[in-house]
C-alpha cells in the first residue's frame, strides 16, 4: 500500500500558530514518519561497527530478561517519598516526561508542586544559547506505571511550558486555550473527545491485522465494533490503556474498535474547560507507554493509508453548554453551529495536520472546503444526535478535528467562537439522505 508522504517526522504531528509552523517545518528534513525510507536491501555484515548493520527495533527490548525487570520492581520505594512523572507538549506536539523524586506532601495538590526546567534544545523549544525551558505543574493523575501497596501514589504531572522570564512559549498551546475560557465559567462547557489512533507492527508500514506489503482480503465494513480474531486487532492495547488510564483517574468514558483494521477509538469526557485538554493529552501519553510496553508502533495521523477505500482518523469533539443542556437548548445549539460555520476556515487552520487527506466529503466525513451541519449525519461538518433533537437539548458534535489535532487548540478555538458575538447567517440543515 501506498502511505502518506505529507508529514512531519513525529507520531503526534498537530496544527500550531502559522508562525510555529514555519519554525517546525524549517526544522524538518523532509522524511515522514508514517513513510519511513524503505530499508536497505543489503545483507547485514559481521562487524558491530560496519555501516551498513541492520539492527531490529525489538533488539533493546528483546534482550531485557523480564525476570530481570520484576526484580527491580518489587523493590518497596520508601515511605516518605514519591516519584513524579513531569510531562509536557514538545515544539512537534509529542509528549514528552521525565522523572523526579519528592516529598510525598508535595503530591497533596498541584500548588504544592516545585516547577521545574529542561534542555528546550534538544525538544526543538529553544535556541542552544539559551536553552531552559520551564515545567508548570499543572494536573496531577496517578501513576500506573509505578503502583505501590503503601497507600500512598507516584504521580504524573501534565505542565506547560514557559521560559525563564515566565513567558508562555509559542509552543504552549495550554496558554492560548485559557485565554478563550477565562471568564466564561458560568457558560459551564463541557468537551467529551473521540480519539482514534491506528497501530502499527514495528516496520511502522504495516498495520495490525494487515498482511505484510499487501491489503487486507476483505474491505472496511466488519471490523468496526468487532470481535473475532480476523476482524479485531489490538484489542490487548487497548484494554490496558483504558485500564492504565481509569486507574491514573482519567475519565476515560469508553473504547471500541474502529472501521479501518488495525485502527481504534476510546473517548475522554465529559470535561470541563482547559481540563479536557489536559485529560485528553495525558490518555495520549499513556497511549504511547502502553504502545511501548507491547512493542507496537501508535501514530494519530488522519489518513496512514492513503490508497484503497480506507476510513481516516479524527477526534471528534463532543460541545455542551449549561444553556444548551436546559429547555431550548436545541437553538443555542444551533446559534452555536451558525458561528463555527462563519469561522471555518479558521477553526480548519487548527483542527490539524494533513486532514485535508481526511476531510474529502468520503469515508463519514464532510470536505474540507465547505462547513455543513445535519441530525444525525455522519457526512456533516457538524452532527446533532438524534437524542438532542428529539429532547429539544443537549449537545452537537465538530467531526472536523483530525485524530493528531491539539486538544487545547481545538477546544479553546471552539470556546472563542460559541461565544463571540458574529452576525452568523442561518445555515440549512443537510438532508438526512446525504450521508
Amino acid at each position: 500500500p501506498h502511505y502518506c508522504t505529507k508529514c512531519r517526522p513525529c507520531k503526534f504531528t498537530m496544527k500550531f500558530s502559522s508562525s510555529a509552523v514555519a519554525l517546525l517545518a524549517a526544522a524538518a528534513s523532509g522524511a515522514s514518519a508514517f513513510c519511513p525510507a524503505p530499508t536497505s536491501s543489503r545483507r547485514p555484515t559481521t562487524s558491530l561497527f560496519a555501516s551498513d548493520v541492520i539492527l531490529k527495533k525489538q533488539t533493546g527490548y528483546s534482550s531485557l530478561d523480564p525476570a530481570v525487570i520484576a526484580k527491580y520492581n518489587a523493590l518497596p520505594f520508601p515511605d516518605d517519598k514519591i516519584l513524579a512523572e513531569y510531562v509536557w507538549v514538545d515544539a512537534d506536539g509529542n509528549t514528552r516526561s521525565k522523572t523526579r523524586t519528592l516529598d510525598k506532601h508535595k503530591a497533596e495538590s498541584v500548588d504544592k508542586l516545585p516547577k521545574w526546567n529542561f534542555d528546550g534544545s534538544s525538544t526543538g523549544q529553544a535556541p542552544g544559547d539559551d536553552s531552559e525551558v520551564i515545567l508548570q505543574p499543572r494536573r496531577i493523575f496517578v501513576d500506573p506505571f509505578r503502583p505501590r501497596d503503601d497507600k500512598l501514589n507516584n504521580i504524573l504531572v501534565m505542565c506547560d511550558t514557559y521560559t525563564p522570564a515566565g513567558e508562555p512559549l509559542p509552543t504552549n498551546t495550554r496558554a492560548i486555550a485559557m485565554k478563550a475560557f477565562e471568564g466564561n465559567d458560568h457558560e459551564e462547557v463541557w468537551f467529551g473527545l473521540e480519539q482514534e489512533f491506528t497501530l502499527f507492527n514495528l516496520d511502522e508500514r504495516t498495520p495490525l491485522g494487515w498482511p505484510e506489503g499487501g491489503m487486507p482480503s476483505r474491505p472496511q465494513g466488519p471490523y468496526y465494533c468487532s470481535v473475532g480474531p480476523e476482524n479485531s486487532f489490538g484489542r490487548a492495547i487497548t484494554d490496558a490503556m483504558y485500564k492504565a488510564c481509569l486507574y491514573a483517574g482519567i475519565e476515560i468514558s469508553g473504547t471500541n474498535g474502529e472501521v479501518m483494521p488495525g485502527q481504534q477509538e476510546y473517548q475522554v469526557g465529559p470535561c470541563v474547560g482547559i481540563d479536557a485538554g489536559d485529560q485528553l493529552m495525558m490518555s495520549r501519553y499513556i497511549l504511547q507507554r502502553v504502545c511501548e510496553d507491547f512493542q507496537v508502533y501508535c501514530t494519530l495521523h488522519p489518513k496512514p493509508i492513503v490508497d484503497g477505500d480506507w476510513n481516516g482518523a479524527g477526534m471528534h469533539t463532543n460541545v455542551s453548554t449549561k444553556a444548551m443542556r436546559e429547555d431550548g437548548g436545541l437553538e443555542v445549539i444551533k446559534t452555536a453551529i451558525y458561528k463555527l460555520g462563519a469561522r471555518h476556515a479558521e477553526h480548519i487552520d487548527v483542527y490539524g495536520e494533513g486532514n485535508e487527506l481526511r476531510l474529502t466529503g468520503l469515508h463519514e466525513t464532510a470536505s474540507i472546503e465547505e462547513f455543513s451541519f445535519g441530525v444525525a449525519n455522519r457526512g456533516a461538518s457538524v452532527r446533532i444526535g438524534r437524542d438532542t433533537e428529539a429532547e429539544g437539548k443537549g449537545y452537537f458534535e465538530d467531526r472536523r478535528p483530525s485524530s493528531n489535532a491539539d486538544p487545547y487548540l481545538v477546544t479553546g478555538k471552539i470556546m472563542e467562537t460559541i461565544t463571540a458575538t458574529i452576525d452568523a447567517p442561518e445555515i440549512a440543515a443537510l438532508d438526512r439522505s446525504v450521508a
